[in-house]
C-alpha cells in the first residue's frame, strides 16, 4: 500500500515519550533545546510585519515560477546590504522553505539510488529529504581538534561514481563551525575533479559570535553552487515561510541549472503571493531582530562559560556562529538515557548528540536562544545532575 521511501519508524522515540509524559503530568520543563525564536520571546514587530502582509497586490495571481521579482530585489538587497555582494536576481529561486530549495535541488541533480555527501555531525532533516528524493547520503567526518575541520580525507574517498553533490551547513548545525577558506578551495578542487555541486545551507550565517561578518557561497564560482538560506533565521520569522536558493559557478552550468530549475519551480508554484509582496519589510526585520537575537547568543554563552569554569569535567566545545552549542560531558551512559534522566530529576530539557550522529557518547546539545532567565536555571540544574 505505502512506499518504501515513507517506511520510517513513526512511533515516538523514548526522549519524545518522556517529554510527552511530563507534560501531560504538569511538569514545568526549562527547555534549553528550543530552536523556535517564537516560543523564545524573540519577536520582530508584529504591527509591521502583519501590516506588510495586507497588500492588496496579493488579490492579483501573478504567476512566477522564480518568485516575483520584488522579492527577488529584496533578497538581493539583503546580500547587498548584509554581505556586500552584488547577486542578480536572476540566480535566485524562491522556495517556501530551505527543505523545500533542498528537494528542489536533489531533484535536479539525482537520479534515484544516486548519493549525496553530507557532515556529520549534522542536523538530522538530511535524512527525510533524501528519502522522500530517492537519494543515499553517504557521511563525511567533521574532526574537532581545537576547533572544528573538514576531514577532507575521507570526503575525498566517500565519493564515488554516483555522488553528485556535497552538503555544507555554514556554519554548522549544532557545531556552530565555518567552511574555512582553505577548505572552501579544497572543496572546490574536488568538486571539479569529481563532477560535483556543492549545496550550501546558509541560514545562520548572519550569527558570528565574534560579529565578523563571514563570507559566503552565493559568489563561489569555482564548482557549481546552490546556496540555501531565508528569513526563518535571518529575521526570525519561521512562520513566514520564504526561502531561497542561489546558483552560482561557471556560466553554462548555472545558465542550464536555473532553466532546470525554473521548470521545477513552476511545477508547484509554492510561494503565496502576500509573503513574496511582504519580503521587503520581512527582510527589513533583520536589522532589528539579529542585534538582539546576538546579545541574547553573547549572553547566555557567557553564562554557560562562568557555571563550567566551576565543573571541571564537562566543557563546551569551541563554536565560530549560530544558535547551538555542544557539551563535553562525562560519558557514563548514553546520551539519550543521560537527556531523559535531565527531563525526570531536573526538568531540564536538551538534545543528545546522536540527534545530530555524533559518532561517540558524551555530547549534549543546547540553545543559545533560550529565554536568559530560564537558560541561567537550566544550566545550573544540569550540571548539578551531569558535573562533578
Amino acid at each position: 500500500m505505502f512506499s518504501q521511501r515513507t517506511n520510517w519508524r513513526l512511533s515516538p522515540n523514548a526522549l519524545t515519550r518522556a517529554i510527552e509524559e511530563a507534560r501531560a503530568s504538569g511538569q514545568h520543563i526549562l527547555d534549553l533545546a528550543v530552536s523556535n525564536p517564537t516560543e523564545a520571546g524573540v519577536r520582530p514587530d508584529s504591527e509591521i510585519v502583519l501590516a506588510a502582509l495586507a497588500n492588496p497586490e496579493a488579490m492579483h495571481y501573478d504567476p512566477q515560477p522564480r518568485g516575483l521579482l520584488t522579492a527577488r530585489q529584496a533578497v538581493s538587497r539583503y546580500y547587498r546590504e548584509s554581505h556586500e555582494v552584488d547577486l542578480d536576481p536572476e540566480r535566485l529561486i524562491l522556495t517556501s522553505s530551505t527543505s523545500e530549495a533542498y528537494s528542489y535541488v536533489f531533484r535536479l541533480l539525482c537520479n534515484p539510488g544516486d548519493e549525496i555527501l553530507v557532515p556529520k555531525p549534522s542536523y538530522p532533516l538530511f535524512e527525510f529529504l533524501a528519502d522522500l528524493a530517492d537519494v543515499r547520503l553517504v557521511p563525511y567526518p567533521l574532526l574537532y581538534d581545537h576547533g572544528w575541520q573538514i576531514d577532507l580525507d575521507s570526503l575525498y574517498k566517500a565519493a564515488t561514481l554516483r555522488s553528485r553533490a556535497v552538503i555544507l551547513v555554514h556554519p554548522n548545525n549544532p557545531t556552530g563551525s565555518y567552511v574555512s577558506t582553505a577548505e572552501t578551495a579544497a572543496l572546490n578542487v574536488c568538486c571539479r575533479d569529481r563532477g560535483l555541486a556543492l549545496i550550501v545551507d546558509e541560514v545562520f550565517l548572519d550569527y558570528s559570535h565574534d560579529g565578523a561578518p563571514r563570507r559566503g557561497f552565493v559568489t563561489n564560482t569555482d564548482a557549481l553552487t546552490f546556496t540555501l538560506s531565508g528569513v526563518s533565521k535571518i529575521s526570525a520569522l519561521p512562520q513566514m515561510k520564504l526561502a531561497w536558493v542561489a546558483t552560482s559557478g561557471p556560466e553554462e552550468m548555472v545558465d542550464e541549472a536555473g532553466a532546470r530549475l525554473e521548470i521545477i519551480a513552476d511545477t508547484f508554484l509554492s510561494m503565496n503571493a502576500p509573503v513574496q509582496l511582504a519580503a521587503p519589510v520581512l527582510l527589513d526585520q533583520r536589522k532589528k531582530i539579529q542585534p538582539i537575537l546576538r546579545d541574547r547568543l553573547r549572553m547566555n554563552l557567557a553564562e554557560l562559560d562562568r557555571q563550567l569554569a566551576g565543573r571541571p569535567s564537562c566543557a563546551r566545545l569551541m563554536i565560530e556562529g549560530g544558535w547551538y552549542v555542544v557539551l563535553r560531558v562525562p560519558a557514563i551512559e548514553s546520551d539519550a538515557d543521560l537527556a531523559i534522566r535531565l527531563l525526570r530529576e531536573a526538568s531540564v530539557s536538551v538534545h543528545p548528540g546522536h540527534f545530530y550522529d555524533f559518532p561517540n557518547e558524551g555530547h549534549l546539545v543546547l540553545s543559545l536562544i533560550t529565554e536568559p532567565a530560564d537558560f541561567r536555571e537550566g544550566v545550573a540544574r544540569m550540571l548539578e545532575v551531569v558535573g562533578v
